[in-house]
């Protein structure tokens, strides 16, 4: 179970709120040099020509995308799973998405943007997969490894698999 601020929760529950809701999302892969970092809210601006906007969150600088993304599930008998869109503006991530063989890792973090430096939520560990796309948008699944929501140990300590224990 998740532990979140009481201005977390009123800021995702209230119908209306002063605080925004913030999430920030790093790509890496081991072909990229640096991680790409994403945020979903334009902060502050950086420059206006060309116009970007980015959030500053402990030292890191993550650019503006028009980012849509679904916060992962949490189903008992399946791994999490998210969808990401992201608008395909300048054109240039398509070759990109294209050029890598083996799935990108994203990292989705929840800030306020009250308080940009504590991260409220974060899930470590998706995987980019089923990529759809047009020129407008490229829109990612995204999905933890099945392998991490095994329970361990694999075996249960039962009357009918060690009967002499009981």
């Amino acid at each position: 179970m998740r532990v979140l601020s009481l201005n977390f929760r009123h800021a995702l529950f209230a119908q209306e709120s002063g605080e925004v809701p913030i999430f920030l999302l790093t790509i890496t892969h081991p072909e990229l040099v640096d991680p790409i970092r994403l945020t979903t809210d334009a902060t502050e601006r950086k420059s206006n020509d060309p116009l970007i906007y980015r959030t500053m969150s402990r030292g890191d600088e993550f650019i503006y995308a028009g980012v849509d993304i679904t916060i992962p599930d949490e189903q008992d008998r399946s791994p999490p799973a998210s969808k990401l869109t992201i608008a395909n503006v300048t054109r240039d991530l398509i070759p990109l998405a294209r050029s890598v063989s083996t799935p990108p890792s994203v990292m989705i973090e929840a800030v306020l943007a009250s308080d940009l430096s504590t991260v409220e939520m974060s899930w470590p560990a998706l995987d980019m997969v089923n990529l759809t796309y047009d020129a407008s948008f490229l829109q990612f699944d995204l999905t933890m490894d099945a392998l991490v929501t095994e329970p361990y140990p694999s075996g249960t300590f039962s009357p009918a698999d060690f009967p002499g224990l009981f």
